[in-house]
């Protein structure tokens, strides 16, 4: 049996243009089928008029605009973009080990924000919508901190951690929003713009 949303979207092709398997997965537990595009390569940077939870939504709209293909009248492509951001500082991904570990000892005891924006794209209309959580800390220890960069390797995750892994069921004791918006996808959000889009 299809989901209002299945039903909604027959004949349309969605194409998620995101190399992430935790954006793959949520897409897919939506009961969707889709396909996976690609990005060219681009500067991500962004004008520093953006308030931190503008910037999400300003690069998911710019990776629409960089997709690696053609889209037809009856495709819909979704590209998305996370940030972190904690005292103002916008927290990307870790270059190196001791650029994850600087990272966490700021996040450590704190309450930082997650936004995640996304881009909906057909070649009729654009659509861009963004959520933002609250995500609170424990005092990490050296010992946690260098034990889950050791072992994890969060080098591919905006502000070096995922919720979903060791730190996250450790060391969070208090999030204020969606769990889906820290893990990428705001999949809330994106089911209500695909029934409405």
């Amino acid at each position: 049996m299809q989901s209002p949303l299945s039903k909604r979207l027959e004949g349309r092709r969605l194409i998620l243009a995101s190399g992430s398997p935790r954006r793959q997965q949520l897409l897919g537990e939506l009961g969707l089928e889709f396909i996976i595009g690609q990005i060219k390569d681009y500067d991500e940077t962004y004008p520093h008029t953006l308030q931190y939870d503008e910037i999400p939504a300003y690069i998911a709209e710019q990776k629409s605009k960089h997709f690696n293909g053609t889209l037809e009248p009856s495709d819909i492509l979704i590209t998305s973009d996370t940030i972190v951001a904690i005292d103002g500082d916008i927290l990307g991904k870790p270059h190196n080990r001791e650029d994850a570990l600087k990272m966490l000892k700021e996040l450590s005891g704190k309450t930082h924000h997650v936004v995640t924006g996304l881009c909906l794209r057909s070649t009729a209309k654009t659509v861009t919508i963004s959520d933002t959580c609250e995500v609170t800390f424990d005092i990490l220890s050296d010992e946690d901190i260098e034990y889950y960069v050791d072992e994890f390797k969060p080098y591919d995750k905006a502000g070096g951690y995922a919720i979903q892994e060791w730190i996250g069921l450790s060391n969070i004791p208090k999030i204020n929003g969606s769990v889906y918006t820290v893990i990428g996808l705001p999949v809330q959000k994106l089911y209500k713009a695909l029934m409405k889009f």
